[in-house]
């Protein structure tokens, strides 16, 4: 079966609206659960009339909605806990990232020139960028990916250019780890990006969350219980509402922040190459004829 519709509708949408399509939908099946009552249930017998006896079918009825609402209940448990999981990767890369750049930074700092400006001046770009792409909208990030992948061929270029310059040093193994792991991050940060809760989840939710309602619907009587139905419904909603909202990278209102990206920005402003010149003693002048 092709997902590809029902994921795009999953992703995209408006929470509003996947909220409106799946309440109405409930109270849709709701009404058929009384329906369906209302015509399944034979008159009361004149014996049973003002005594409140409960038959041996009401209380099977019970212990069926029990095992529903447990069951559903298992299932957003189950569902919130992958979209969550999927969230706190994203976030914990973003602090990995920036601690990853932020240490090419510092050890470019010790590469001769030019490949220290270089060098410096693309961490720089490179960190821009990765700001302004993580915050980017769908549908508008393909610039900004193309630049991305220009960047990295051009940190990675210029790495290979500053090794023949320290390749008889320790520390140029080192550097060039650390350059390798901010490369190695970005594909981190797509890979994480693009796992989702599998839409067959969220498939099989919205069909058991449609036929709980009708087993409400079915089950509860009177005013009260139509009322509490319908105020369960709504709770039921807004729990999977919660759930798409923390599965959507950058469209959901809970998203992973950029507040270490942004500080690293800040540091990086703050320490230019020149702040770490401040005790190099300068280059000897040759002796004069």
């Amino acid at each position: 079966m092709d997902w590809s519709s029902f994921q795009s509708w999953i992703t995209l949408s408006p929470l509003w609206l996947l909220g409106i399509v799946l309440f109405g939908a409930m109270c849709l099946a709701a009404a058929a659960g009384i329906a369906l009552r209302a015509q399944a249930s034979p008159p009361p017998k004149a014996a049973d009339v003002g005594t409140g006896a409960k038959s041996d079918s009401e209380g099977g009825e019970g212990y069926i909605v029990s095992a529903v609402l447990g069951l559903l209940a298992l299932l957003l448990g189950f569902t919130f806990s992958l979209a969550v999981d999927r969230f706190e990767t994203r976030r914990e890369l973003v602090l990995e990232e920036a601690n990853g750049i932020g240490t090419a930074y510092l050890q470019a700092q010790l590469l001769p020139e030019p490949h220290r400006s270089r060098t410096t001046a693309l961490l720089l770009r490179y960190t821009d960028n990765r700001i302004a792409l993580a915050e980017a909208k769908p549908g508008h990030a393909g610039p900004l990916l193309a630049v991305n992948d220009a960047l990295i061929t051009d940190l990675w270029a210029a790495t290979a250019a500053a090794f023949e310059a320290i390749k008889g040093l320790d520390f140029s193994s080192t550097y060039v780890e650390s350059i390798n792991h901010v490369i190695d991050l970005d594909e981190s940060r797509r890979t994480a990006r693009a796992a989702r809760v599998p839409t067959e989840v969220f498939a099989v939710l919205f069909v058991y969350l449609v036929t709980t309602a009708g087993v409400l619907g079915y089950v509860l009587r009177g005013f009260r219980g139509r009322l509490a139905a319908g105020f369960l419904l709504a709770l039921l909603t807004l729990t999977l509402m919660l759930i798409i909202d923390v599965n959507r990278p950058t469209l959901g209102g809970i998203v992973e922040g950029q507040a270490p990206m942004n500080d690293l920005r800040k540091s990086m402003t703050a320490q230019p190459p020149r702040v770490f010149d401040r005790w190099r003693e300068p280059p000897a002048t040759p002796p004069g004829p």
